[in-house]
């Protein structure tokens, strides 16, 4: 019988960098590039309590709950990247005509597919790309079907000494994201698929 070797050890005992990062939304790409911060959001499991005539016993549930995804960007002199934002959110809240919300369709120049989730294009997939310490990319978080329920305000303030280029935090949320991790060995790599807490591992 062959023997099965355990990895006990850390593969790489660098720590992650949190200014390695690069995020990407197709129905925002404007705010990408001057996005600079992002975060993996936590996930949480529900839980059951089971009597007993001692103490009640935690038991693992089967339902997980994503925190929402944050993203701050600095925004560009013409508010470009601001307004798509809100213009995002304005169709699908559609606060002064229901004529916003079809507009959605109508005027999105990035997204144009009718067999999605939904044919008014409300969510857009994203990619958030980590970095190690050289700069190279080591783990992909493919967010699905992302939408936008927050965007904060802009702050103008005349009595500062220093300029501080103004930025917004725009709040997300989305129905799942996978963990894709890419492993770097002697000149190839493989390429690794988190999903939930289960792993995959396609060969590129």
């Amino acid at each position: 019988m062959p023997q099965t070797w355990k990895v006990t050890q850390l593969s790489n005992r660098n720590f992650l960098s949190p200014v390695g990062f690069k995020f990407a939304i197709s129905k925002v790409p404007k705010a990408d590039f001057l996005s600079n911060s992002a975060m993996i959001p936590g996930i949480n499991l529900g839980f059951a309590l089971q009597p007993t005539y001692l103490k009640d016993i935690p038991v693992p549930g089967d339902k997980m709950s994503y925190e929402d995804f944050s993203l701050r960007f600095l925004i560009d002199e013409n508010l470009e990247n601001y307004l798509e934002v809100h213009k995002w959110m304005r169709g699908l809240g559609y606060p002064a005509d229901i004529e916003e919300f079809a507009n959605l369709k109508r005027e999105d120049q990035y997204i144009q597919d009718t067999s999605g989730r939904s044919p008014y294009n409300e969510y857009s997939d994203a990619t958030l790309l980590i970095y190690n310490s050289s700069f190279n990319p080591i783990a992909k978080v493919n967010f699905k079907d992302v939408f936008p329920v927050g965007l904060s305000a802009v702050n103008f303030d005349a009595t500062k000494e220093d300029i501080e280029y103004a930025t917004a935090t725009a709040t997300f949320k989305y129905s799942i994201y996978d963990i894709e991790v890419i492993t770097w060995f002697y000149g190839s790599w493989w390429n690794s698929v988190v999903m939930e807490w289960g792993l995959k591992i396609r060969r590129r």
